[in-house]
């Protein structure tokens, strides 16, 4: 069950996350620091010789591995530090010093892209066959020659990468407004008990069977939120703004190509996204009207969107249930891939529970050389499970790409950064619809597979098209202010969840508590990740160990090859938009069971 905490010294060490992985205490994590602050000079006295024989540029390249790891290194230590109660101004601050620090990093080596820019094809090609090493490299070096006419001057490469540490303000100060600042009001139920919402308990108060609890837990946190939409939305086009500083000066036409080209994932892969989501509304809008009648509504308010429609016995988990369900849901994936799920339970991986100042949501990070960490706010729900499950799926593409690839290609491109963990949530849900003991059951594990759709495939498309529409509009020196945003936003909530759910102004302001529209068109992948998922979970339970040996090698493979080309490696062709299609159809076809049981 669900456990509660009034500080995060009441948690029991075996709930929290390990990082002296990291480092053993702040005073080692300064003492780096101290270390460190030398290689942004290091990386700048490479300017002007690097390019001069292929034993240099393979030094170079070498030295720039070696710094974003340690750099990297700092940065978690601080950043889950912070995470841990963000009100501690010391992490904030270390926090701050090590973004500071990136900052200059990257204006220390500013001056290598455009130097590699002048060197001709032929001789990087000789260069590349003549020192062994380098050819490692070479995907890299075509990647920033590809994107040559959007790299400028050493002078202006430097300037942007000075610029970055500021760039960042607008999410800090989301964040500090969201995690440190925001406050509920508690909300009463139907019995006139009052409970205390957080952003944690408030996904919960939603699932409740309680409608006077959920109505007033909505509005509790909707009228907070509606207290600063002033400078929610200044934060927003602050971020918005920042994006088009980047786009324009390094020449693209907008924010969006300018945050895609770098990916390798094509304009059309996004676009047609929306538009299959939009061919495909019809299915959502009679998942909401069967939604309203099985509660016995003329209409669903937003408040009604999340509680299951079909009654069970309310289940809640512990934290080693959910584990164990975990274990025997990824039982298909191989024993292999237990192991390091084993692994991230018993040498705590994972942070648990929620606590005052606690970071809010769930994450997983990592990298290089670095041991994958978990944010959690378990409450104990079903959903709570899923996040683990999902945050998991993340840990092991981390863990995976790192152990196989080099250093230079052991991240993965933003648009595959979705699929293992959704991969993971599917692999739960056909694991509970196969074990599911009578028909009840199934229904309501068929309204939960139907809200991952709503809240995945449709509800990220959603948001996808709001950042790009209000992106758009400030670009065009439209409104971005609270009212014009909120104008969006309630039509497209229109849009997508049809006639059957009454919208209210409260839903409008959404778009003001969303931490992802900081994350420069980040949302997208969530929807293009589920239907991967959606194809890769039916391929891995009906092929067995052919088609799990293709997925662990798209796991594995990182960035070494365009994303596009590792999934249709794993068997997915998300180049033609047909995974997307497909997913969209099998929802019509889950709308229709659970129509036929309830």
């Amino acid at each position: 069950m669900a456990e509660s905490y009034k500080s995060r010294a009441d948690v029991p060490e075996r709930y929290t996350w390990d990082t002296s992985g990291l480092f053993v205490g702040d005073e080692a994590a300064d003492a780096a620091f101290e270390e460190v602050r030398a290689l942004p000079a290091e990386l700048e006295s490479w300017k002007g010789r690097a390019l001069e024989s292929a034993e240099g540029l393979l030094a170079f390249l070498r030295l720039e591995d070696e710094v974003t790891i340690k750099v990297a290194r700092l940065y978690e230590y601080a950043a889950r530090k912070a995470d841990e109660d963000t009100r501690v101004g010391r992490y904030q601050d270390m926090l701050a010093r090590q973004r500071s620090l990136m900052a200059s990093v990257d204006a220390a080596k500013s001056w290598f892209e455009p130097a590699l820019l002048s060197l001709d094809e032929a001789t990087l090609d000789a260069w590349c066959e003549e020192c062994e090493g380098l050819g490692t490299y070479r995907r890299a070096l075509d990647k920033i020659r590809a994107l040559a006419k959007h790299v400028l001057t050493p002078e202006l490469e430097a300037l942007l990468a000075k610029a970055q540490e500021m760039a960042a303000s607008p999410e800090v100060g989301f964040s500090m407004l969201n995690d440190a600042d925001l406050r509920f009001a508690d909300a009463l139920d139907s019995k006139g008990e009052a409970h205390p919402i957080t952003h944690g308990s408030y996904g919960t108060a939603l699932i409740s069977p309680d409608r006077t609890l959920r109505e007033n837990a909505y509005k509790s946190v909707y009228g907070s939120y509606r207290g600063v939409r002033n400078t929610s939305a200044a934060l927003l086009a602050a971020q918005m703004k920042q994006l088009e500083f980047f786009a324009t000066a390094r020449g693209y036409k907008n924010t969006l190509d300018a945050s895609l080209a770098p990916t390798e994932v094509p304009r059309a892969v996004y676009e047609s996204l929306i538009e299959s989501v939009h061919r495909n509304a019809p299915a959502m809008h009679r998942y909401m009207a069967l939604r309203a009648r099985a509660l016995g509504l003329e209409q669903a308010r937003y408040w009604d969107v999340y509680v299951p429609i079909v009654k069970m016995p309310e289940r809640r988990y512990s934290f080693e249930e959910a584990c164990d369900l975990m274990l025997e849901a990824l039982a298909p994936l191989g024993e292999d891939y237990l192991a390091v799920v084993r692994r991230a339970i018993d040498e705590r991986w994972i942070d648990v529970y929620e606590t005052p100042g606690k970071a809010s949501g769930a994450y997983s990070s990592g990298g290089r050389g670095l041991t994958p960490l978990i944010l959690l706010n378990f409450m104990g729900t079903l959903e709570d499970v899923f996040t683990l499950v999902h945050e998991m799926g993340h840990s092991l593409h981390t863990y995976l790409a790192s152990k196989a690839q080099p250093t230079r290609y052991a991240d993965y491109e933003m648009f595959v950064a979705e699929v293992a963990s959704t991969t993971n949530e599917m692999l739960l849900m056909r694991y509970l619809l196969d074990h599911a003991a009578d028909d009840a059951e199934r229904a309501y594990l068929l309204d939960d597979l139907c809200g991952k759709f709503k809240g995945t495939l449709y509800r990220q498309t959603m948001f996808a098209e709001f950042e790009m529409l209000a992106n758009d509009a400030s670009q065009a020196g439209e409104g971005v202010g609270a009212e014009a945003n909120s104008r969006r936003y309630r039509a497209l909530n229109e849009l997508y969840y049809g006639p059957a759910v009454l919208t209210d102004e409260d839903i409008a302001l959404e778009w003001s508590r969303i931490p992802h529209f900081y994350y420069d068109y980040y949302v997208y992948v969530y929807a293009t990740s589920f239907a991967a998922a959606v194809a890769l979970s039916d391929k891995i339970l009906a092929d067995g160990a052919p088609a799990v040996e293709r997925y662990l090698g798209f796991l594995a493979g990182g960035s070494s090859k365009p994303p596009l080309e590792l999934l249709a490696g794993a068997g997915v062709d998300m180049a033609s938009g047909k995974a997307v299609d497909d997913a969209l159809v099998r929802f019509g076809q889950v709308v229709d069971e659970l129509d036929g049981l309830i």
